[in-house]
């Protein structure tokens, strides 16, 4: 008997869900930094084995809407609820802050309340906090909810993740493999190769240059001879960010270029040559026109 199913990863930004999507995989297929809102849209991973697959649904961090593109991630979530057979709702236990943000944000009290499919509440980072308040925070959350399950982790350590592996097994639905065993994502290289240099971008600038960044692939040529070429553009809101994104004598974006193309060939597993421009768009993340055409339309 084969089991498969899709399964959201749910929560607040920086709760760890890329962590644990990319521990769970053994590959790195969704994006991780230390800021918060680095995931945008819905990454789809799969994890095949003989006899179960397990679809993963990585989705942004919750968060109440600033822009229209936050309007849009939040739609990345509620897809992805609609179609996962079972919840994986993680909380960050790194602070009480963090787990009072949780417990009081009105879409996972929705979650939790409407109960509609399984929910494995998941608590990241344990390593973090003593083994006394981890057994408390269990304690509390096995009697105050009705989660089906409540497994501390901490995907940094790669500790406890075989639990939850087996527990999402165990709600699985018995049905075919809808996958290949030998595919990991649905996404394209292109797709991997424009997160690889966001993720630069949120791990070398600072303040509000990330959340107003976007990179577009604007060609990407596969060559028997010679580097691949990929020319990537790196959208912004307004003219003022653009000389922040290049530096003094182009420094930044020299350093940026760098750091991507080495990630780009260790993960293509081939050598690229590597472009980047800078563009405006005023205020994109507002745009609704100019959202979509960056594949923020849910689909």
């Amino acid at each position: 008997m084969t089991k498969t199913g899709y399964v959201a990863l749910i929560g607040l930004p920086n709760s760890g869900k890329s962590s644990i999507l990319n521990a769970l995989l053994g590959e790195k297929i969704s994006i991780v930094t230390a800021k918060p809102q680095t995931t945008r849209k819905r990454i789809l991973g799969i994890l095949s084995e003989e006899n179960y697959q397990i679809i993963f649904l990585d989705t942004p961090g919750i968060v109440k809407p600033a822009y229209l593109l936050h309007e849009k991630m939040l739609e990345h979530i509620d897809s992805s609820l609609e179609d996962a057979d079972i919840i994986v709702l993680i909380y960050d236990v790194s602070s009480d802050i963090r787990l009072k943000e949780a417990e009081e944000n009105e879409l996972i009290k929705k979650i939790i309340n409407e109960k509609k499919k399984p929910i494995i509440l998941v608590l990241n980072k344990v390593d973090t906090i003593t083994q006394e308040k981890t057994n408390e925070l269990i304690n509390k959350y096995t009697g105050q909810y009705n989660f089906d399950a409540v497994i501390p982790v901490s995907a940094l350590l790669n500790f406890n993740l075989e639990s939850l592996r087996e527990k999402i097994i165990e709600f699985l639905p018995s049905a075919p493999k809808l996958y290949p065993d030998d595919i990991i994502s649905e996404e394209t290289e292109r797709f991997f190769v424009s997160e690889i240099i966001r993720e630069k971008i949120f791990e070398l600038y600072e303040d509000e240059i990330p959340y107003s960044s976007e990179v577009i692939i604007a060609d990407f040529k596969e060559r028997e001879k010679g580097k691949d070429l990929i020319r990537a553009e790196i959208i912004v809101e307004r003219e003022s960010q653009k000389p922040i994104i290049i530096g003094k004598d182009g420094r930044a974006i020299k350093k940026l270029g760098q750091l991507s193309r080495k990630s780009i060939e260790e993960f293509l597993q081939r050598e690229v040559y590597l472009d980047l421009r800078v563009k405006v768009r005023n205020k994109w993340r507002s745009n609704e026109k100019i959202l979509k055409s960056f594949g923020y339309a849910v689909k």
